[in-house]
């Protein structure tokens, strides 16, 4: 009878504290690889909008709308700087026209259908004129939102951008990075 070949078995050595660490390291590497693969590539900004002032930023918006929004745009801010000559500019949440006064007190954004002029303290705001008519239910804010062929009351308008600048002058209200305490 012929002798039965013997099978070879392997046997795993017990693993060195060392070679046991690596195999985990390289998955945690290979996690983070994977990872930084998907990541949102770096955010490119453009230098010419860096170094643009918000008043300038506020000029390409109304440029640039070229609409009936932009026009209306300008309409406003023409106001907003009749009524407060010592008004700031600021440009803020990526597009945001804001005026302010020891505080910030109005804010204009053109939408596809309407430009909204939101009044940072509206509901402290008596508005004799009666233009607000969008967020009258908010604690706080209180909006005008114009359409295509409204027309501007603009007496009306600037006692009520004149209001909501003496609330900023007589009440402790955030200010802003660029208004003027």
């Amino acid at each position: 009878m012929a002798a039965k070949p013997t099978k070879k078995v392997a046997v795993k050595k017990p693993a060195s504290s060392t070679s046991a660490a690596q195999p985990a390291k390289a998955a945690k590497k290979s996690a983070a690889k994977k990872s930084a693969a998907n990541a949102a590539p770096p955010r490119k900004t453009s230098k010419s909008s860096e170094a643009l002032s918000a008043s300038a930023r506020i000029d390409r918006l109304i440029e640039n709308d070229g609409d009936w929004r932009g026009e209306r745009l300008a309409e406003i801010r023409k106001l907003i700087h009749e009524t407060d000559p010592a008004v700031v500019e600021d440009w803020k949440w990526m597009g945001t026209p804001v005026w302010s006064n020891q505080g910030m007190y109005v804010l204009a954004n053109a939408h596809k259908d309407k430009v909204k002029l939101t009044f940072f303290h509206g509901a402290k705001l008596a508005d004799t004129g009666k233009l607000f008519n969008a967020g009258l239910d908010g604690g706080k804010w209180r909006a005008i939102d114009f359409r295509e062929g409204d027309r501007i009351d603009k007496a009306a308008l600037k006692v009520l951008l004149r209001e909501a600048v003496d609330y900023n002058a007589t009440h402790s209200v955030p200010k802003s990075r660029g208004s003027k305490a």
